[in-house]
């Protein structure tokens, strides 16, 4: 079997541990171990929150899990929270922390939502340029958000940690998507199908799903 062939069976078996059934308990007791009670209360809190919306519609889930994070969790930067320039946390990480940038809120909500048996199909996160400083600006940030497509060519709602309303992507007139991706593809901009695979593209991507693996979920 040629080299290339077996890192992709590799990675796909990491994936698929990834995404099955979360080991809650394990997660639940490295929260304590590495970030005390306060940690361990905060995962508690998000294992009750998934119990309470299990039998919720999609778009319940969405604003159940939008309001979760955006209401308990601070926004601060990677350079604070972890003294490095650009981190992407795994959800445990961001709950242990209490704290956390764009990709950690938009990685958090994404794996929540599928837990919560939202299918991966109709998720991804989108890299985004925001436009800051008002209606006549022209300066603007990398920032990320989650969208949702309730079918592969609808428009998708936007998770945005920055607002606490769930808005359709063509109200958010401040976003200007670059490319998406989920655990199996890669769209740029505008593209109908994958372009790429996202754990050789991007590098933090294929980093935390390893770390999420070793963690439990």
């Amino acid at each position: 079997m040629q080299l290339r062939a077996v890192l992709a069976f590799a990675m796909a078996l990491v994936l698929g541990a990834v995404f099955s059934a979360p080991d809650l308990d394990k997660i639940q007791a490295l929260a304590l171990q590495r970030y005390g009670p306060k940690g361990a209360d905060l995962v508690i809190a998000w294992r009750a929150m998934m119990n309470e919306g299990s039998n919720l519609n999609e778009a319940e889930k969405l604003a159940h899990v939008n309001n979760f994070f955006n209401r308990r969790m601070l926004f601060e930067s990677d350079a604070v929270v972890w003294q490095q320039e650009d981190y992407w946390a795994t959800p445990l990480e961001f709950m242990g922390k209490n704290a956390g940038d764009c990709e950690d809120f938009s990685i958090a909500k994404y794996i929540t939502l599928l837990h919560m048996g939202v299918p991966n199909a109709k998720l991804r996160m989108i890299y985004v340029r925001a436009r800051i400083g008002g209606a006549g600006s022209t300066k603007s940030e990398a920032h990320m958000v989650l969208g949702y497509y309730a079918n592969p060519a609808d428009e998708p709602m936007v998770l945005d940690n920055l607002i606490t309303t769930i808005r359709p992507a063509s109200s958010r007139l401040d976003l200007s998507p670059v490319f998406s991706f989920n655990n199996e593809g890669l769209w740029v901009s505008g593209a109908a199908t994958s372009s790429a695979d996202p754990t050789a593209r991007l590098s933090r991507w294929r980093d935390v799903l390893e770390r999420m693996r070793q963690e439990g979920f």
